[in-house]
């Protein structure tokens, strides 16, 4: 009986992979790459002539059976396009279909873009989150970046590039203005490491195009020195006796969406008239339709 190796592959400079990882990729009976092209890349550099097949999304379920079959025989070498698998690929899928046939999973540490743009970032390491891909969907993402308003962890999450000005300027409306690094090309030539405020971030891409897939480490809520009222963690001036109830915050917003302000304009007036976090009341919003 083989085992299923999770292989972790460099993220851009081919020296960062461990000699583990060169002896099991060896070793293999087989290895089931992401993308067989890019990956061939990695073992020609190596001299590796181990046989490769493809393993996505879109060949996941086809490719299982010819996996455990060949598991049954000896070792397979699962790795992704870069950095550790089974984190925001198909992955997860095969392991699990592992474990539920009885086959040893053993994980051969190594690159991580989340970790490594966490770790350079400056930013608090000692709690963090990591959501994966930032939803496409312009709603979906808003929804999510609410959902994590309150959060005082340190936030990691992908983008593509195409999506990465969108997403800021929705981190900005929702988040706030926080700390943010940006990352992209990480341990390549041209690695870049952009540290400031969210605000600062949509100005530079708003002026120059987004290339290369980007890692984003975003500040927590910063709760030092409040009171955690409720679940929305509301900071209100000093001078005022009680925080609003989310029900008088929904009804200022309705006011506001009758009278044609869009979501993002509707939240910053009525933080300002409250004296609230426009992300708190920005949450407030996006629930308005739920009850109604």
């Amino acid at each position: 009986m083989g085992t299923l190796f999770l292989v972790a592959t460099p993220i851009g400079n081919l020296e960062d992979i461990t000699l583990r990882a060169l002896r099991v990729l060896r070793e293999a009976r087989l290895i089931a790459a992401e993308d067989t092209r890019h990956t061939r890349r990695l073992l020609d550099h190596y001299a590796i002539t181990t046989p490769c097949i493809s393993y996505h999304e879109h060949n996941k379920l086809v490719r299982l059976d010819a996996i455990l079959a060949t598991l049954a025989l000896g070792d397979v070498a699962l790795v992704s396009d870069a950095g550790t698998p089974a984190i925001s690929d198909p992955g997860v899928e095969l392991v699990r279909a592992c474990i539920a046939a009885g086959f040893p999973v053993s994980p051969v540490p190594g690159p991580s873009a989340l970790l490594a743009a966490l770790v350079a970032s400056g930013l608090p390491t000692d709690r963090f989150a990591y959501v994966g891909f930032l939803p496409r969907r312009g709603a979906e993402r808003r929804q999510l970046l609410a959902e994590m308003a309150g959060l005082t962890f340190t936030l990691i999450c992908f983008e593509a590039p195409h999506r990465l000005l969108d997403a800021l300027r929705d981190i900005l409306a929702v988040l706030g203005d926080r700390r943010i690094v940006v990352a992209n090309d990480l341990t390549k030539r041209f690695e870049e490491f952009r540290r400031g405020t969210v605000t600062e971030m949509v100005t530079h891409f708003s002026l120059q195009r987004p290339r290369g897939e980007y890692t984003l480490v975003i500040e927590g809520f910063a709760a030092s020195g409040e009171r955690k009222r409720d679940r929305y963690r509301l900071q209100v001036h000093p001078e005022a006796e009680t925080p609003p109830s989310e029900a008088e915050i929904a009804r200022r917003l309705r006011q506001l969406r009758d009278q044609g302000y869009a979501g993002s304009a509707a939240a910053r007036a009525v933080a300002r008239e409250l004296g609230l976090q426009k992300s708190v009341v920005y949450q407030v919003w996006l629930s308005l339709g739920e009850g109604e």
